[in-house]
C-alpha cells in the first residue's frame, strides 16, 4: 500500500509559498493532474471527494475513488516551490504540456498566447508569420488542439462559448486562432444561444451542459481578399498578454 500524507504543517506550508504539483495514480505511475497552489492545496482533491462535494466534473474525483477502492492512495509530487503566483502559473502551464493526457480542464496556459509546447519548425513558422493588421471588427476565438484533431476548424470554432451575444453580433468576421496564429476565417451570419432545442438542431456534436453559451452559423468560405488579410497571420505582440485564459477576444468594444 502506498503511504498516505494528507497535510502540511504550518511551518512547512509557510516555507513552500506557491508551488506546482502533480497527482499520480500509484497503480500505473500515470500523472493524471497538474496544479498549483499554496498551503494544503495539493491534498484538497482527495479530501473534497470524500466530502461528496466534488469541486469539478473532469473525472478526478471518480479516478481518486477507484484508486482508494483498490486500497491505495494518490501520490503527491511537488515539482517546484518557493515561487510567486506568476512564476507558478508559468511552471504549471509548462508541466501540463509535458504530461499529455491529464484531466486538467484547461491545458497549457501558453497556448492562447502562442507560447505553448511546439516543434522548432512550428516556432519558426509562428514568429516569422506577419502580424495581423485588423481592417474589420473581428472576434478571435482560440480553439483547443484536442478539438481540432476531432473536428474541422469551422466546427471547432463556431460553438460553444461564454460571450456577450450583442457584442459578438457586431463582428464582421470570426478568426479561429491556434497558438496566436489565424488558422480559419469565417463570416458569422447568425448567433444562437445553445438551448436544448438549438443544441439538438445546430450543436449536436458538443456534449455536456452548454447553458449560457453561444455559437454561430456562418460561411465557411470567405473572399480571397479577406483571407489574405488574416489567414496565417499572427496576433500582434502588443496584444499578447501572459496569463489570459479566456479563449474569446475582440478587436472592438
Amino acid at each position: 500500500m502506498t503511504s498516505k500524507t494528507n497535510n502540511f504543517s504550518s511551518e512547512v506550508a509557510d516555507k513552500l509559498d506557491y508551488y506546482v504539483y502533480r497527482l499520480i495514480d500509484p497503480r500505473n505511475g500515470h500523472t493524471f493532474y497538474v496544479g498549483k497552489g499554496k498551503g494544503n492545496r495539493v491534498f484538497t482533491h482527495a479530501k473534497t471527494r470524500k466530502q461528496n462535494n466534488a469541486e469539478d466534473d473532469d473525472g478526478k474525483s471518480e479516478l481518486i475513488k477507484k484508486i482508494e477502492l483498490d486500497g491505495l492512495h494518490v501520490e503527491h509530487i511537488i515539482h517546484r516551490h518557493g515561487m510567486d503566483a506568476k512564476t507558478a502559473f508559468e511552471v504549471e502551464a509548462a508541466l501540463i504540456d509535458a504530461y499529455p493526457g491529464t484531466l486538467n480542464k484547461v491545458k497549457g496556459h501558453g497556448d492562447s498566447s502562442g507560447r505553448g509546447v511546439r516543434h522548432v519548425k512550428q516556432i519558426i513558422e509562428h514568429y516569422e508569420a506577419p502580424e495581423i493588421k485588423f481592417k474589420h471588427k473581428v472576434l478571435m476565438i482560440t480553439i483547443r488542439r484536442s478539438v481540432m484533431e476531432e473536428e474541422n476548424i469551422y466546427e471547432a470554432v463556431r460553438y460553444a462559448w461564454k460571450l456577450n451575444a450583442k457584442r459578438a453580433e457586431r463582428a464582421d468576421y470570426v478568426l479561429a486562432m491556434k497558438e496566436g496564429v489565424v488558422v480559419g476565417v469565417f463570416k458569422p451570419e447568425k448567433w444562437l444561444e445553445v438551448t436544448k432545442e438549438n443544441k439538438a438542431k445546430y450543436f449536436r456534436n458538443h456534449e455536456g451542459d452548454l447553458s449560457g453559451r453561444w455559437g454561430f452559423i456562418g460561411k465557411t468560405e470567405v473572399s480571397k481578399d479577406i483571407k489574405e488579410i488574416y489567414l496565417n497571420k499572427r496576433l500582434p505582440d502588443k496584444m499578447r498578454k501572459k496569463g489570459i485564459a479566456n479563449p474569446v477576444r475582440y478587436t472592438y468594444k
